[in-house]
């Protein structure tokens, strides 16, 4: 589960008791460090926490001092991990130091709001901070179909709540996170602003024993995950417990997608029923309106020459002149077979080959040994 999923609920409990709270988000890292900006955890008044902002070392101090250095409202502290810093260094950690904001409710309760809503939606979420001076823990938010923005305290002034939306929206726009030294009000402040990604979709189309595996790999990460079926004996919610949405896909098909089925540019889909007349149904439904998938990721379980067969009975029932021409083109788009090669023969080692080919799509990732990367920046700076 993501660290939202954890915050969430303990976070819903306190604001139904009226009970304060402190939260606390990374907003810079110098150096190595676990988390990375954007990490938070949330504290309880009675010792509990969710979340977590570093693999171990930081969160027992952070909670011990959060109380106290919030009472004036809220603060940006430094935490060290450098053993031969000047300051105590808490604990071995990565050897960076971590920039944290603690805040109480006062401030936090908005953002929760928002982080709740954007997850909840799955859309992507950018949000302006301000991070010193009077101001700070004022925001602005963009990305949700109702922006919020929550009036800056003292004097609201439209013009700086403006400028500090306007951040949101360019966050929002480059899909990054920015840190800037912002004029607001024609003073100089330090604005941090936190572009969240939409919460990640997986579509399993295919209720078989071996897509519970996926499924639960899937929803491990914090991933919103659908699973949908031809045979309702399959497709159950009984079944499939942790899943999100479970459909039974009508005899119709192929078709246009259904209503119900809310794919999205930025969501993964992997065609796995083991049927060859469902998948090819299946991969018509998803292909029918355009040349190429339209998803962020679309795989296929089984050998290539069985998938071809399928795209090609796909492209006939959507009434396409050259169905084999369309059939090459859509194999050369499609991850067919799904996942990568990690030497995966059971269900859950083909489950994590495909989850990991999809988090090395949707990111952007290499796929590369940790180690190896860092060889190659290194010879990079050496040259």
């Amino acid at each position: 589960m993501t660290d939202l999923e954890n915050i969430l609920p303990l976070w819903r409990e306190l604001e139904a008791a009226g009970a304060d709270y402190v939260l606390a988000t990374i907003v810079a890292v110098d150096g190595p460090s676990y988390r990375k900006p954007g990490a938070r955890m949330l504290l309880a008044g009675d010792g509990r926490r969710a979340g977590t902002v570093s693999g171990g070392c930081l969160e027992a101090e952070v909670a011990r001092r959060a109380w106290w250095l919030t009472e004036s409202g809220p603060t940006v502290e430094r935490y060290s991990t450098v053993p031969d810093d000047g300051d105590m260094p808490y604990g071995s950690g990565c050897g960076g130091v971590v920039y944290i904001l603690l805040e109480r409710r006062a401030t936090a309760v908005s953002l929760l709001t928002a982080l709740e809503a954007a997850f909840r939606a799955r859309v992507a979420l950018a949000i302006a901070t301000v991070l010193e001076g009077p101001q700070i823990g004022s925001r602005a938010f963009s990305g949700l179909s109702k922006e919020h923005t929550e009036e800056l305290k003292g004097n609201p002034g439209h013009r700086r709540a403006s400028e500090l939306h306007e951040l949101a929206k360019l966050a929002y726009t480059r899909k990054q996170s920015l840190d800037r030294n912002a004029h607001l009000d024609g003073v100089s402040t330090h604005v941090w602003v936190d572009f969240r990604p939409a919460r990640p979709g997986l579509w399993i189309f295919g209720a078989g024993d071996d897509a519970r595996p996926v499924l639960r790999l899937a929803r491990g990460l914090g991933w919103f995950v659908a699973v949908c079926d031809g045979r309702a004996h399959l497709a159950t919610s009984e079944r499939f417990q942790e899943a999100d949405q479970v459909h039974v896909l009508t005899s119709e098909l192929p078709g246009p997608v259904p209503a119900c089925l809310d794919l999205r540019p930025t969501d993964a889909a992997i065609v796995m029923t083991h049927s060859f007349e469902q998948d090819s149904r299946v991969l018509a439904m998803l292909l029918r309106d355009t040349a190429s998938p339209s998803l962020g990721y679309l795989g296929v379980l089984g050998p290539q020459r069985r998938t071809r067969d399928m795209l090609a009975e796909a492209a006939r029932l959507n009434h396409h002149q050259r169905p084999e021409e369309q059939a090459d083109q859509w194999l050369a788009e499609l991850h067919a077979p799904t996942g990568l090669d990690l030497g995966a023969e059971t269900p859950a080692t083909i489950a994590l080959s495909i989850l990991a080919e999809i988090q090395r799509v949707m990111t952007g990732g290499t796929a590369l040994s940790l180690r190896e990367v860092r060889a190659a920046k290194a010879q990079v700076i050496q040259r």
